[in-house]
C-alpha cells in the first residue's frame, strides 16, 4: 500500500527539525524577556468562534476551513489562533484577575488551500497577543518585537509596513468613498474583487490582481479620513518606532484579511518567500474581546508563518546544524557493548551527550559514524580497557588523547575542555 502524507502536509524530519528547535527556542527566549507567557488552546474549537470573529464573508470563512459536525457540535480546526486566546482569555476570566496579559503561542493550523511555497494545509505560527490596553506604545512593542526576532535570527532584508484601518463606525465615510469610485470602474476589477464591492469593498485593497492593484493605487488615504484621535494614535506609534530604531515605511493601501482588526495594522514582508512575501501580520482588535462576550478592552498582537520564516532564513545561509555528540564509545567485543551502556547511562545523567554502536559494526564503521555525528570527543572500550579500568579519551579536533579512569575521568577531562556538554548543560561535578 502506498501511503503518502495528505495533500498540503509534510514530516519533519530530525536533521530539519533541528532549524525548528533553534526558531522556537530563540522566540521562547526572547518572548520571556519581553515578559510574555506562554498559552496553549486546543487545535480545534467551536465553528461559531471563527464566523464570528474572522467574518462571515472572509475567504477563510467561505472556502478554507477545515469543519466538522453540525449545529452546536460544529468544531472547525483552527486556520488561526487570535480568536481562541481571546476566548481562553474570557473563558477563565484573565479580565477579572489580572485584564492586562501578554501572551504567546506556538502551533499547527489549518486551511484549505491551494498548497504552494511556503503556504501549507497545515502550517505552524507562532504569534503574540497582548490584551487589555489600548496605548500605541504597545503596539510599538509588539513590532519592535517581531524585528527582534528576526534580527536574533540572523534575517536581514525584511520590511515592516504600516497602516490605519479605523474601526468600522470611523472607516464608514472611506468606505462610502471607494465604494463609489471603485463601482464606476467595476469592470476592471477581478471577479473576486466585483463581489468584494457590495459585501466587504475593503478586500479589494487587499487583492493581489495586478489590474486590481493599479486601481486601488489611485484611490484616497483611508489614515487622511479617520478621525483626530485615530490619526494621532498612529502617529505617537511610529514616533514610538524611530525613538526604538524599528525601520518602518507607511503602505496606505495595507489591509489585513479578518474582521476582527480595528486601527493599527502592519505586515512585515521578505523578498526571498516570492509573491507570497508576508512573514509576519498583525494590528490592532479593540472590539473582539467585547464581540465574544467580554468587556471592551484594547488589543494588539501579530502571528508568523513558521514555514515561510524558514525560507528566509535557508535563503540567508546555510542550515543550522545538531549539536555535536560529546563523546562516542566504541567497542570491541560483546562485554564491552553491555559496560558501555552503564557508561552511557551515567554520563547521560551527568550533562553529556553520548552515543554507542548498537549494530555490531566494525571499528571503522564505528569511527565513520562518531565523525558523521561530530562527536568532540572519542573512547574505544575493549577487554584490556575492562581489564584495567582505564580509558584514553581522543579529542577528535586535536587528535590529543588523555587517558582517564572511569566515568568521573570523562567527565572531568570534558568539563576542563569546555564546562558544559553539547545540549548547553552544565556537567554535574
Amino acid at each position: 500500500m502506498d501511503v503518502k502524507a495528505p495533500l498540503g502536509t509534510e514530516d519533519i524530519l530530525p536533521e530539519q527539525a533541528v532549524l525548528w528547535q533553534k526558531v522556537e527556542a530563540t522566540a521562547r527566549g526572547l518572548f520571556a524577556r519581553y515578559g510574555y507567557g506562554e498559552i496553549r488552546t486546543p487545535i480545534f474549537e467551536s465553528t461559531r468562534l471563527f464566523v464570528r470573529s474572522i467574518g462571515e464573508t472572509t475567504d477563510i470563512v467561505e472556502k478554507e476551513m477545515y469543519t466538522f459536525g453540525s449545529g452546536d457540535e460544529s468544531f472547525t480546526l483552527r486556520p488561526e489562533a487570535t480568536a481562541p486566546v481571546v476566548r481562553a482569555y474570557l473563558e477563565h476570566n484573565l479580565h477579572k484577575t489580572k485584564s492586562f496579559q501578554k501572551l504567546y503561542y506556538i502551533g499547527p493550523m489549518f486551511r484549505h488551500e491551494r498548497p504552494q511555497a511556503g503556504r501549507k494545509r497545515q502550517f505552524h505560527q507562532i504569534g503574540v497577543e497582548a490584551i487589555g490596553a489600548s496605548d500605541p506604545l504597545l503596539d510599538a512593542e509588539v513590532i519592535a518585537l517581531a524585528c527582534h526576532l528576526f534580527d536574533d535570527l540572523g534575517i536581514s532584508g525584511y520590511r515592516a509596513r504600516l497602516n490605519a484601518i479605523g474601526t468600522p463606525a470611523s472607516r464608514g465615510g472611506y468606505r462610502d468613498l471607494i465604494k463609489a469610485e471603485l463601482s464606476a470602474q467595476q469592470d476592471k476589477l477581478c471577479p473576486d474583487c466585483r463581489r468584494r464591492l457590495d459585501r466587504n469593498v475593503f478586500r479589494v485593497l487587499d487583492c493581489k490582481n495586478e489590474g486590481c492593484i493599479a486601481i486601488t493605487r489611485k484611490l484616497p488615504r483611508i489614515l487622511d479620513h479617520l478621525p483626530e484621535a485615530e490619526r494621532v494614535h498612529f502617529a505617537r506609534l511610529a514616533k514610538a518606532l524611530r525613538s526604538a530604531h524599528v525601520p518602518f515605511e507607511e503602505d496606505a493601501f495595507l489591509v489585513r484579511g479578518f474582521d476582527y482588526y480595528t486601527g493599527v495594522v502592519f505586515e512585515i514582508t521578505h523578498g526571498a518567500l516570492g509573491a507570497q512575501d508576508a512573514l509576519c501580520g498583525g494590528g490592532r482588535y479593540d472590539n473582539l474581546i467585547a464581540d465574544l462576550g467580554g468587556p471592551s478592552l484594547g488589543a494588539v498582537g501579530w502571528a508568523l508563518g513558521i514555514e515561510r520564516l524558514l525560507m528566509a532564513l535557508q535563503a540567508g545561509g546555510p542550515a543550522a546544524e545538531a549539536a555535536p555528540l560529546d563523546l562516542y564509545i566504541v567497542t570491541m567485543g560483546g562485554p564491552a557493548r553491555v559496560a558501555a551502556v552503564e557508561y552511557l547511562s551515567k554520563l547521560r545523567r551527568a550533562g553529556l551527550a553520548a552515543d554507542t554502536d548498537y549494530e555490531g559494526r566494525s571499528l571503522k564503521a564505528q569511527m565513520r559514524t562518531a565523525d558523521k555525528l561530530r562527536a568532540r570527543f572519542v573512547t574505544v572500550l575493549g577487554d584490556n580497557e575492562l581489564a584495567s579500568g582505564s580509558l584514553r579519551l581522543k579529542h577528535m579536533a586535536t587528535g590529543a588523547e588523555t587517558e582517564v579512569s572511569g566515568v568521573e575521568g570523562i567527565l572531568h577531562t570534558i568539563r576542563e575542555h569546555s564546562g558544559q556538554g553539547a545540549g548547553g548543560v552544565e556537567l554535574n561535578p
